[in-house]
């Protein structure tokens, strides 16, 4: 069907299905409530693509009216054990390992091996290096489906009041997230179906398996009673961001439709989005602006993103987006809101919305943010209603716009509408309706030159493409200094056939038997007290290191040898020495070495290394992504400074150096003398090791960016 102009499928949309019904769903609680009453209809398939799922987030808050659990695993794994013809599938981002402590532990066990057969859990990593699975979609017998911004995980159900401290909010502990501002969007009939083809479609990419549609004709029960539509018998346009990876075509629908939309406004563009850094939507609006007779332009953001470097990052250019905006606003038609919730203590409301209304005219909605990213490099899906001159339409997507509005500045919805007619102006409008308490209130701009010119360019921070691994190690190590490929080359086999043979010696010939490390530390323990025992031990982690020994190992034998005291100096410098030797072996090996031998494993620690600092290293050593040698070496070949190397790395081996030998000294003393109380402590410090790593890890990523 292509009866909106303004779609173009192949071009800005990818199918236009009709929606015999359609709603927007706004914030969590509304959402899942009308999932988990649509999965109780499913006869035959539910089917799941998200970005993080978790099988203990809660679906509804309140006593649920049936008898089915809340919890998303046993309510899923009740729906199959109760009808014998259901089949769920549920794909999930297979997420790098930084983000791990931040999300569920074991997801394939928990989801796959823990519930009855016909509940199926995969991970998808079909994508290029640096990119993710965005999509958030939940489609139930391909007759009713959700697409938009929501994830099934934690931190995510909300209410539209968002009322600080709402107990309701609490997942697994005492915490109380922050309040979460979010979008999805209903439909059902053709366009449904539309999106469960779309899902089989990156299920199969994602596992090489093939998932079957159900049955015609479709389930018409699915539509929960309770939920009114806001739209009947409209047509719906489905649109893609999809990565060139292997065979799979690059795919911009959403950007050109986006593009499109903000091209043909003639009154109002209204902008609800987490992220604001693309260069097209910069570019679109910026054209808009600088015409003569300009549409207004209100765009609602969060006060700051969520995470210390998204914050230092996505804040930074979206500010730098702002400010080129503003250059272009001759006419002052554009304004920047962010929601003010009094009473949350330092916290903002986190809006992570992905939405553009268009006059009363166009309404998208969707996973995709207003960054680079979500335009090229992530998989992501919209949906987009248009009214042509269907008026029905047209009130349905307004009334959208006022329902949010009013949601943001805590009047009535016919407050807005009202206040809208009276203005005949959107800003008026908004403005006139400003107060005291919560509220809409211009976006303060925080950023100052100096972390300005520490932030790196869009194309590292937020790209809109794959980068690969001869042109990320380009970016970091630059051009200058570049050896002659012949002798690059020839220090390079130089040091890597130095590394084998001593690797060689250690492990075939006798020399081992002398090598052996527990061996040595245990001998040189009897000197703990001699002055050159610290430069024996450093220079036995140094030689370690050049033949890939693990430095856990290491840290642990030093603890069984030297004990808790003596062991951790020792183990923490001869982790520093280490670390030292092979960091000037990667700078002895040249910038141009590192980009002509790059691989994707180094590109991945090179992009933890673009920082250039302190922290960078910190969190590599904590978060470990590549073997502690490999980080050393592309640390040297790297721009990164030895100062910031040093430092970091004391810092972030500090805490694990510790733990483990004060663990291993405890192994040693309940061995020796195995009594209730030392096993005891052995075991609560085996706990709190644990529990300290995953807290620090966790503490760590809260500061980086959450990329959705």
């Amino acid at each position: 069907m292509t009866s909106v102009p303004i779609f173009k499928p192949g071009r800005n949309c990818w199918r236009v299905e009709h929606a015999d019904r359609a709603r927007v769903l706004i914030d969590g609680a509304e959402y899942f409530r009308a999932f988990r009453e649509a999965a109780k209809q499913a006869r035959r398939s539910i089917l799941i693509v998200g970005w993080d799922i978790d099988s203990r987030f809660q679906l509804v808050r309140e006593p649920p009216e049936d008898d089915l659990p809340t919890g998303l695993r046993d309510f899923l794994n009740e729906l199959v054990r109760r009808n014998r013809r259901l089949r769920v599938d549920v794909l999930d981002w297979d997420f790098p390992v930084l983000y791990a402590p931040d999300r569920e532990f074991l997801p394939l066990y928990k989801l796959e091996w823990t519930t009855r057969r016909r509940l199926c859990f995969r991970l998808d990593s079909h994508y290029p290096l640096g990119a993710s699975h965005h999509q958030k979609i939940a489609v139930i017998d391909d007759a009713v489906a959700f697409c938009g911004g929501l994830d099934f995980t934690l931190g995510r159900w909300d209410t539209p009041e968002h009322r600080p401290g709402d107990v309701r909010r609490r997942d697994l502990d005492e915490t109380i997230p922050q309040p979460y501002h979010d979008i999805q969007m209903m439909v059902s009939g053709p366009a449904a179906r539309a999106l469960g083809d779309l899902a089989r479609q990156r299920w199969h990419a994602a596992t090489g398996h093939q998932t079957k549609a159900p049955r015609q004709p479709a389930n018409a029960d699915a539509w929960p009673k309770d939920v009114e539509p806001e739209f009947r018998d409209v047509d719906v346009a489905i649109c893609r961001t999809q990565p060139k990876y292997n065979n799979q075509d690059e795919v911009r629908e959403i950007q050109n439709l986006l593009v499109d939309a903000i091209a043909g406004a003639r009154r109002w563009i209204y902008i609800e989005n987490q992220y604001l850094t693309a260069a097209c939507i910069s570019e679109a609006l910026s054209e808009r602006l600088k015409e003569n007779d300009p549409p207004e332009v209100v765009i609602v953001l969060p006060e700051e993103t969520v995470g210390w470097l998204s914050q230092n990052t996505m804040d930074v250019m979206r500010e730098r987006l702002i400010k080129r905006l503003r250059e272009a606003d001759h006419r002052q038609r554009m304004r920047v809101y962010s929601p003010y919730i009094p009473g949350l203590d330092g916290q903002c409301l986190n809006v992570h919305s992905k939405l553009l209304i268009v006059d009363d005219d166009i309404a998208i909605v969707g996973s995709a943010n207003f960054n680079n990213r979500s335009m090229g490099l992530d998989t992501e899906c919209n949906l987009a209603i248009a009214a042509a001159n269907d008026n029905t339409i047209r009130e349905g997507i307004a009334k959208v716009r006022a329902r949010l509005l009013a949601e943001h500045l805590g009047v009535h919805e016919k407050t807005v509408v009202a206040a809208i007619d009276e203005t005949e102006s959107l800003i008026q409008a908004i403005e006139s309706l400003q107060q005291e308490g919560r509220t809409l209130k211009p976006l303060q701009l925080k950023v100052t030159p100096e972390l300005d010119a520490l932030v790196p360019s869009e194309q590292f921070a937020d790209p809109e493409r794959a980068i690969d691994s001869d042109y990320l190690s380009a970016q970091i190590v630059g051009e200058e200094d570049k050896p002659p490929a012949r002798r690059a080359l020839l220090t390079f086999v130089s040091v890597i056939a130095a590394a084998l043979a001593l690797a060689a010696l250690w492990r075939w010939t006798p020399f081992g038997e002398s090598m052996d490390i527990s061996t040595l530390l245990e001998s040189l323990s009897q000197y703990r007290n001699n002055p050159i025992t610290p430069v024996a031990v450093a220079l036995l982690y140094v030689v370690a290191s050049f033949i890939m020994f693990p430095v856990t190992l290491l840290i642990v034998g030093t603890g069984v040898a030297f004990g808790a005291y003596y062991g951790f100096a020792f183990a923490l410098l001869g982790a520093e020495a280490a670390a030292l030797a092979t960091y000037a072996a990667g700078h002895l090996l040249g910038h141009g070495t590192l980009r002509r031998f790059s691989h994707k494993g180094v590109a991945r620690v090179s992009q933890r290394l673009a920082q250039q600092g302190i922290l960078a290293m910190v969190t590599l050593r904590i978060v470990p992504v590549a073997p502690f040698t490999i980080i050393n070496l592309v640390a040297g070949a790297s721009h990164i400074r030895m100062r910031d190397f040093a430092i970091g790395t004391v810092i972030g081996m500090l805490p694990g150096t510790l733990a483990l030998t004060l663990f291993s000294d405890q192994v040693v003393s309940a061995i020796n003398a195995p009594e209730n109380q030392r096993i005891a402590m052995l075991l609560a410090l085996a706990a709190a090791l644990v529990i300290g790593g995953w807290l620090l890890g966790r503490w760590l990523l809260r500061r980086q960016e959450r990329a959705c």
